[in-house]
């Protein structure tokens, strides 16, 4: 069951007022999760907003809450990125799910010179479609305040050319710096893009080209993670050393 429900008409809403669920949400809610007349429920906006409220009407196109609480929370500065390589079967997805419920701030879908997954033709569309959902449901069932962006399809070229406004970091297994200890690197007050690359690896020349931009690589420690489960680790690392949790 989804702990958080998205309204449209939330945002500027004070304690007191009434929100709605419309649409596929409404319908969700009351033919699937079965919220009814009289139940606490929590909704947001995705754009900070986040109030508890109890449901005054409910049919499979609008529920109606009354609010209780209304709280918005500012977005998190610098926000963390994550660039994620394109990679077989759904790992992935499994990386952007972790990376949502971690706190993530917004994720890309990287062609990776190694991607044995193609997001080409249609498949680009059905790809950010996919991801977008994911994030969403991701949102929802952790209580995310701010729902992640999901940037679009990006080269490796396109992805070093973010270093002249962020934080480039790239999760290099043969870099000397453990991300635990690059303390003078996080008091960068750029957004932080974390770059994660598919199964097989950060090809060589693309790193080439992610440092010679101006990125910079750090380690989580001895082992080898799949790409499935760098990113969530790293973002978890980021988070403690940022102040996060």
């Amino acid at each position: 069951m989804a702990n958080l429900y998205l309204s449209d008409n939330l945002t500027g809403q004070l304690s007191g007022a009434t929100a709605t669920l419309e649409g596929a949400e409404a319908r969700h809610a009351v033919t699937v999760t079965r919220v009814a007349i009289g139940d606490r429920v929590t909704i947001g906006d995705g754009l900070g907003t986040i109030a508890t409220g109890v449901v005054v009407a409910a049919t499979a196109s609008v529920v109606n809450i009354e609010l209780h609480v209304v709280e918005f929370t500012p977005q998190p500065a610098p926000a963390i990125w994550l660039a994620q390589a394109l990679a077989k079967g759904d790992r992935d997805e499994l990386a952007v799910q972790a990376a949502t419920e971690l706190g993530v701030d917004g994720v890309i879908p990287w062609a990776a010179a190694r991607s044995i997954s193609r997001w080409e033709g249609a498949k680009v569309g059905k790809g950010h479609e996919r991801w977008t959902s994911i994030v969403r449901e991701a949102s929802k069932q952790s209580v995310r305040p701010w729902l992640p962006e999901v940037g679009p399809l990006t080269t490796t070229r396109q992805l070093a050319a973010l270093a002249e406004t962020a934080q480039l970091l790239v999760l290099d297994p043969l870099s000397e710096v453990p991300l635990t200890r690059a303390e003078t690197r996080t008091q960068d007050a750029r957004d932080i893009v974390l770059v994660v690359g598919p199964e097989g690896g950060i090809a060589p020349g693309e790193l080439e080209l992610l440092y010679g931009a101006g990125a910079w690589g750090a380690s989580l420690g001895s082992t080898i993670l799949r790409t499935s489960t760098a990113g969530p680790a790293a973002i978890a690392v980021l988070n403690a050393k940022l102040g996060r949790w």
